[in-house]
């Protein structure tokens, strides 16, 4: 078993909460272990907008793990008098940085970003780039990074653009239907359907669907159909202009899930809440790995106050305003435990399958609820 003297965190103010955390729990799993784990670093941003990581002890013949947060809107930097806040970009720029102050010292270097850099941008309309895989291309010829870790990419085919590092693509599938599980009342348990927004949500609604397994319920599934207007774009993408619905139209009295890896702008998920309520069902939740809310939450704040849902499962994976963590509705599940175990498996040189792929873990915790009620 490698020695834990051996591990070493490098967490970015990105994502400095989440990796606190995620030390605390490596301490508990290395129980001879007194000591963090995470090296210290200072950040420095310019002036003219250029940025600087520096290392400020040793990683030399350490397995690194750095831990980002691309998603991270909160932190300011001054840039020709004017006050910005860091973009995608800039934390994607600063990640290379703190990647190149390592380079050639660490044994292995390992990257946990949560929130995949450019992932939806990971496939061609028209004349653009493919961002995430030419970002994902550039860490592994340029930086020597020995393993990606992810979480709910939006298509983890991008790791096709990678040809000497590892992908490793986890879901918090899990640990989200736990805590809904442990919620919610049996009777909203035993008769529940699985909604995709979209097409593109199949898959991972389909993930849900499976891992929700008991004697005891009742489930179905749906979807939505989004069809665009690629002649337009507005606020940045092309506009639905039809959003319909496909499956069992025979849902009235239903716990409708909605399952998504994100909440963006939100339009989605209340055009999906406002159909389902039409169509009788008497209560919706809505899971996703990451709350962007990009525009905003006074909408969903007015859906909440209409009774239109009941909640919204998501993570800390990344970045959530301090002001809508308070909101009732929002149940925010924490991933620190679930960082700190893939990590603690890697360094030791244990299967990380049971943490990809055990779809058997919430038909564990239904069984449990129903047992107990």
């Amino acid at each position: 078993m490698s020695s834990e003297k051996n591990l070493k965190l490098i967490v970015l103010k990105s994502a400095l909460e989440l990796g606190k955390n995620v030390d605390f729990h490596l301490m508990n799993l290395h129980k001879n272990s007194n000591e963090s784990f995470i090296v210290p670093v200072k950040e420095t941003w310019f002036s003219d907008g250029h940025g600087k990581v520096e290392l400020l002890d040793s990683v030399r013949d350490k397995d690194v793990y750095i831990i980002t947060d691309i998603g991270n809107y909160s932190i300011e930097y001054k840039m020709n008098k004017y006050i910005n806040h860091t973009s995608p970009n800039d934390l994607a720029s600063q990640l290379k940085d703190t990647l190149g102050a390592c380079k050639c010292h660490t044994r292995t270097l390992s990257v946990i970003m949560p929130l995949l850099y450019a992932g939806r941008q990971h496939r061609r309309i028209s004349r653009e780039a493919l961002s995430c895989a030419t970002y994902l291309h550039e860490l592994d010829c340029d930086s020597k990074v020995n393993r990606i870790i992810t979480f709910d990419a939006h298509d983890d085919g991008v790791q096709q653009a990678l040809f000497q590092t590892e992908f490793d693509n986890f879901y918090a599938t899990n640990i989200m239907l736990e805590q809904f599980i442990n919620n919610t009342n049996i009777e909203e348990l035993k008769n529940i359907i699985f909604v995709a927004p979209d097409s593109g949500a199949i898959g991972r609604m389909n993930v849900y669907l499976n891992s929700f397994n008991s004697e005891h319920i009742d489930k179905d599934a749906g979807n939505f159909y989004k069809r665009r207007d690629y002649n337009k774009i507005v606020d940045g993408k092309h506009p639905i202009i039809q959003h319909s619905y496909s499956g069992n139209p025979n849902i009235k009295g239903k716990t409708a899930i909605i399952v998504d890896d994100m909440i963006s702008s939100g339009s989605s998920m209340l055009d999906s809440i406002d159909t389902l309520k039409k169509m009788g069902v008497e209560h919706v939740y809505i899971m996703c790995t990451y709350a962007l809310f990009t525009e905003g939450i006074e909408k969903f704040k007015k859906y909440y106050e209409d009774k239109k849902f009941d909640g919204i499962y998501t993570t800390n994976l990344s970045y959530i305003d301090e002001e809508y963590k308070k909101e009732e509705w929002l149940n925010i599940v924490d991933c620190s435990k679930y960082i700190a175990d893939i990590i603690y498996n890697l360094h030791n040189g244990d299967s990380i399958c049971s943490l990809l792929r055990d779809k058997s873990y919430p038909s564990k915790v239904l069984e449990k609820k129903f047992k107990n009620s």
